[in-house]
């Protein structure tokens, strides 16, 4: 199955939103993987101002809020 990537912080309300919007749109259909930026010094340096970040296949889909209609294109394949 494949995955979305959300790169996200501890605390962060908007990281919590996004996942929460983002959790019943792809539930069955792609595996979410959510990694914590402060947790990784390169992830934190890429990622610090543009959390939460959205990836699928290496590819940005969206940062800062939820973008439905990319996420399902992704769906549409």
């Amino acid at each position: 199955m494949n995955a979305l990537t959300v790169y996200s912080r501890r605390g962060c309300h908007l990281c919590e939103d996004l996942i929460e919007e983002l959790v019943p749109i792809i539930d069955g259909k792609l595996r979410l993987d959510v990694r914590d930026i402060d947790t990784n010094v390169a992830w934190r340096e890429r990622w610090a101002r543009d959390i939460p970040v959205v990836e699928y296949d290496g590819e940005v889909v969206c940062t800062h809020f939820l973008d439905r209609e990319a996420i399902t294109g992704i769906l549409r394949g």
